[in-house]
């Protein structure tokens, strides 16, 4: 768009590039510091309950928190963050062909070897101006991180730059990837480019969080551990942040559940080889 030129006018500038002529001259407006508020606080409260409608979340947030705000307001602020309670609901619409549901494949199923099963999900990172979406992709088996990536949309892209990170670091790929059913995962880009490596998907129940209980856990220990304990103000920090943090967690912390072993020892001794050097865990961005 050409503001000065002499020959075209605005108007049919717009009128060539099928543009409203009001969008021109728009300017977004920035996110009120009252909703960034409210994120971080529904944030907290949706990794202590994730159970919570947005009734409950409103009810607390006023409570403990002195936020006022209506129920809608609570409903689209959870929209843009991308969580949702965690409740069984009736099946009432059947997707389409591009937004296909696979079934979960690894229930009763013993994976006892790495690269078995991957699985990954997408959490909302909260900033003290903004916020982003972090995706990580994690080996069942030995609960090691493989790849991640941080992004300020929440699209299929960010899932995908994750799934290469992982894929490019260890030189395998899984036999079953698993996930939940959010659009990312349910879209064609995500589940065409795993079929076509010949891995298969599958994915939770609808509102069944322990299908992937896991990542969710790990979900809780960045945050509490990284993101709450520090704060970030910038997208570069919050990366810092957690290259630093998922090398601690693969290579240095031990798990109880592993025989007090740390994931990359489990991922290498399970006969995998380790490539690469897990303190070089790259990260991509948007």
């Amino acid at each position: 768009m050409e503001k000065d030129n002499p020959r075209i006018s605005v108007r049919r500038q717009c009128e060539l590039l099928s543009v409203a002529r009001s969008s021109v001259s728009y300017k977004p407006v920035p996110e009120s510091a009252e909703d960034v508020r409210a994120k971080r606080a529904l944030d907290e409260l949706h990794m202590t309950d994730p159970c919570l409608g947005s009734r409950r979340l409103a009810t607390l947030l006023a409570r403990e928190y002195g936020i006022a705000f209506k129920r809608n307001r609570v409903q689209r602020l959870c929209r843009e963050m991308g969580i949702e309670a965690i409740y069984c609901r009736p099946r009432t619409s059947v997707p389409d062909a591009g937004h296909r549901k696979y079934p979960y494949l690894l229930r009763n199923m013993r994976v006892d070897c790495p690269n078995q099963a991957w699985c990954a999900d997408i959490t909302y990172v909260r900033m003290p101006v903004g916020h982003a979406y972090l995706c990580a992709v994690m080996d069942w088996h030995s609960r090691k991180v493989l790849g991640w990536a941080l992004s300020n949309t929440m699209d299929t892209g960010l899932c995908l730059r994750a799934f290469e990170q992982a894929r490019s670091s260890t030189g395998k790929l899984p036999d079953i990837f698993n996930t939940d059913q959010g659009c990312q995962f349910t879209s064609e880009a995500w589940t065409g480019r795993l079929t076509e490596l010949g891995i298969r998907i599958s994915m939770d129940g609808r509102g069944r969080w322990m299908d992937n209980v896991f990542i969710e856990r790990l979900w809780r220990s960045v945050k509490y551990e990284e993101i709450y304990l520090h704060e970030h103000a910038t997208i570069p920090a919050v990366e810092a942040g957690l290259s630093r943090w998922f090398n601690r967690y693969n290579t240095w912390r031990p798990h109880q559940a592993l025989g007090n072993r740390t994931p990359h020892e489990v991922y290498r001794e399970a006969g995998s080889p380790a490539p690469w050097d897990p303190g070089q865990l790259r990260h991509d961005a948007a």
